[in-house]
């Protein structure tokens, strides 16, 4: 069943055009990777998505709604949640805290401070520090923990892995894995090509605004992504 539809998306600033004309179907359940440079306009088509940013045209359907001019909160309460770029936690609360914040928009469902610890144990020891006092890997631990309290039928990422070291993107990534294996439907966006094909079911490329590739991540090549990245070869889909 397709729970988000995007269809012919634009988004501006001012006279910046970020996203141009895309289109995309999420199924339920699925694992979308999002991909492509700095500037490509992949923060911004999931800021759209989630109700921060107002298209300047196109819609977007969740769940068989139009929720093109949703407010963000209300989308919120309807099962989408957004983990932004740098993670924007409060620094002065501790993570429990930062946790029970999302419960003002939260919807019915399984997930609550200790099921959420169950699944980032590495919180667990600093369920009282500031999150000021966090690393890298715990700030976006808790990030995502945040989004999950108010039980997300659709879990958007922003830059899953960046400027965290290689250990702690492997326990980050174990957590989604297991997310996804719950059932919840998540759309990340990942500077590691390889990283989004080894995990994603499917996975889409965006240069300049536009989506250039797209296709089943097993049936897409590493090489693929990569010219698709730098614009050496507008693919389309696979």
């Amino acid at each position: 069943m397709t729970l988000l539809l995007v269809e012919s998306i634009d988004a501006r600033y001012g006279l910046l055009q970020a996203v141009r004309d895309v289109s995309l179907e999420v199924e339920e359940g699925e694992t979308l990777a999002l991909v492509g440079a700095n500037g490509a306009g992949k923060s911004t088509l999931l800021c759209t998505i989630a109700g921060s940013h107002r298209p300047a045209g196109g819609r977007i359907v969740f769940d068989g709604v139009d929720v093109t001019r949703v407010r963000a909160h209300r989308r919120v309460r309807m099962g989408i949640a957004l983990v932004p770029e740098g993670r924007r936690l409060f620094p002065a609360l501790t993570v429990e805290e930062n946790l029970l914040v999302a419960t003002a928009a939260h919807r019915e469902g399984p997930w609550d401070v200790e099921a959420v610890l169950e699944v980032f144990p590495l919180l667990r020891a600093h369920r009282s520090a500031r999150a000021a006092s966090l690393s890298g890997g715990e700030q976006q631990a808790t990030a995502i923990g945040r989004a999950l309290m108010t039980n997300p039928r659709l879990l958007l990422v922003d830059e899953v892995s960046l400027g965290l070291a290689p250990v702690v993107v492997e326990r980050v990534y174990a957590a989604l894995g297991e997310l996804s294996q719950r059932g919840t439907t998540i759309v990340l966006v990942e500077q590691d090509v390889g990283r989004a094909l080894a995990f994603a079911s499917r996975v889409v490329c965006m240069l300049e605004g536009r989506v250039v590739l797209e296709g089943p991540a097993r049936d897409v090549t590493r090489e693929q992504v990569t010219d698709a990245y730098f614009g050496l070869a507008r693919a389309g889909a696979v």
